[in-house]
Formats: structure tokens, sequence, C-alpha cells
């Protein structure tokens, strides 16, 4: 079990906290191995009736994996770690979406990319009103993974799905519900008194008499340029629009160019796979390409190391993205596709 991972039993609820306050609790593969190891214990404990995941400190339950060590693998050559580190990922994310008894997550704070993964598939998902909820993938030379591709193209996603992936920008909690990427809203004063009253009621009862409705916030007015299919397309729609949406058209082309492109197939193939677990063998098809390309080190390095935000890209623009660079990501990986025969518990409308 790792260090960075606290499990324990209060009553009939199982607790996974995330233990990494300091880097946002940022998944490394220790973490996702914890989180498997817990799942699988309380699988067939009938002392267990609810799980709940939830991040130490009051900045987030999670701003993703840890990408910085996982740029450091890809400078030293080593693919297969950062391969496997994915592989159990998304191993773990399909095992927090089919986990036999309910499953809460606490999705406060930052809750970005891998947070998603972990949080955003669970049965019952509680945003406050300090959640901003995001994958800002295509900002470090990438795209949307964790099931990105099967929650980004739900309908309930429509045009903040696209934004999402294309922007990189976080959503409030409101949208968020709208979206489909969680459930109910609680504030964050009140997660402690959820927590007893699991021990007490089952998770619909529990939830039902704490929740508010959400204010407004980031995500509840997106341009209906998100409609469009494309990334070109979207561009030309918000450069036709007002200011905001020049502003918005300006921020979309600070990204990755092969990024945004990916990202849009990713979640226009992603609106016709049967399921979670199909997503997450498209998203390890990506992943296993993005890991030799020069754009992920890269975006890294100008976010996240030098902290530059002066990523030079390559490809440098959408047009020298060409339909066979975007392809060769949704190739299968080495080693195979992410083998998850087993189905998913519930679907997102």
């Amino acid at each position: 079990m790792s260090e960075d991972v606290v499990v324990e039993r209060r009553g009939r609820v199982g607790v996974i906290t995330l233990d990494r306050p300091a880097a946002m609790n940022a998944l490394t593969h220790a973490m996702v191995l914890g989180v498997l190891d817990a799942l699988d214990a309380w699988r067939d404990d009938d002392g267990v009736a609810t799980v709940v995941i939830r991040g130490a400190g009051e900045r987030g339950l999670c701003a993703g994996g840890d990408v910085v060590g996982l740029r450091r693998a890809i400078l030293d050559g080593d693919d297969e770690g950062p391969l496997r580190f994915f592989r159990d990922e998304y191993r773990m994310d399909a095992a927090v979406a089919r986990f036999p008894k309910p499953v809460v997550s606490l999705m406060d704070g930052v809750v970005l990319g891998g947070g998603i993964g972990i949080g955003g598939h669970a049965s019952h998902r509680v945003v406050t009103e300090r959640s901003r909820v995001g994958f800002p993938e295509v900002t470090i030379g990438f795209a949307p993974d964790v099931g990105a591709s099967w929650l980004l193209s739900r309908p309930a996603a429509g045009r903040v799905g696209a934004w999402m992936a294309l922007t990189g920008q976080p959503v409030g909690p409101a949208a968020a519900i709208r979206a489909g990427l969680a459930d109910h809203h609680i504030p964050s004063h009140r997660l402690d008194e959820l927590l007893a009253s699991l021990e007490e009621h089952d998770p619909d009862a529990a939830l039902a008499a704490l929740a508010t409705e959400p204010a407004g916030g980031a995500g509840d007015d997106v341009p209906v340029a998100f409609d469009a299919p494309t990334v070109e397309g979207v561009l030309a729609a918000l450069d036709a629009g007002g200011d905001a949406d020049r502003e918005t058209a300006a921020l979309i082309r600070t990204k990755s160019p092969t990024g945004l492109r990916v990202a849009a197939e990713a979640r226009r193939r992603g609106a016709d796979l049967p399921s979670l677990e199909a997503a997450l063998a498209q998203e390890l098809r990506i992943v296993a390409h993005a890991i030799g390309t020069h754009d992920l080190a890269e975006g890294i390095r100008a976010q996240l190391v030098d902290k530059d935000r002066d990523p030079r890209w390559q490809p440098a623009t959408l047009a020298d993205v060409d339909d066979a660079l975007v392809d060769a990501y949704f190739s299968p990986p080495p080693g195979g596709d992410l083998d998850l025969p087993l189905p998913i518990v519930r679907s997102i409308p």
C-alpha cells in the first residue's frame, strides 16, 4: 500500500484518501496500485457497504497524474514504465466504475485529468462550491484521457464537452452536473457531515439530505461555435464572433495543434464507442503514441518544469497536422490493447 493513500474503515464505510496534498494529490503509480488494492479488499467484504474516495487538504481531490515524473521517464527513454502506469490507472478508473457497491467521490476543489478518472466514474459524484473540474491535457501536448472520450462525448456533455477538450479550461460545479461529470452539489463545510451520515444511511438518502443547488460559474455559457465538428470549424466560428469569442480562439491556438486534433477525433470516435472500457482502450492507444512524440515532453516542460509557458509545438500549426499523423494515435499500442472485459455498472446519460 502506498504511503500516499490512506485506507480506513468508518463503520460501514470504506474510506480511501489520496494523501499527497503538497502535490495536490497527483497520482503516482504506487497510489494507483494502493487504490486498486483497497477496492479489491472491499469488493466481497460484507462489512463495507459504501466506499468514499476523497483527497487530503483543501486544494482538491486530485490534480491528475504525476506528469513531471512521466516526462523524466520519457527523457530517460523509458516507455515501458509510463505504459504500465497508464494501464494500471485505466484499470483503476474502470474498477471504480464497475464496483459492485456504491462509490461516493468527493470532487472538492481542483479535480483535473486523472482526478476525474478516479472520481468521475463513481456511482455518486459530489462537487462543492470550490470544485473546478477539467481536462487540461491539450495544454501539455496530450489529449484528454481517463475516460474523457466517453464522458465528453455523451449527449449531456454537448458543446461543454468540446469546450473542455479544446480549451483545457475547468468548469464549475453547476456545469459539471449539467454535463454529466457530477451528480450532487454539497457545500464544502458539510462534507464531514456527509461522511458521518454515510456510516448510518445509504448514499442516496445521505446525499438527498445535504444537497443544494450550485451557483453559476465557468462552463455555464459556452459559445455555439463549439457545436462545430472540427477544431478548424470551431476556430472559424469563434473568429467571426465577438471579443470574448476571439479571446477563446486565441487561447485554443496556444495549445498543441496535434493535441487539439487528436482530442477532437477521440471525442468524435468516443460517441460511437459501446462503453467506458472501450474508451479507455482507445485512450491507451493515444498515450502509447504520445509518449514517443515531441509535444508531450515539451508541454510538460513549458507548463510544469521551466514554467515559461512558451511551448514550441511540432508541428507548430493545425494546418501542418495531417490526417495520417492523427490516425497514428489510434493504432494498437506495444504490448496490445487494454483488456477490460467486464461491463461498467452504470452509464453516463
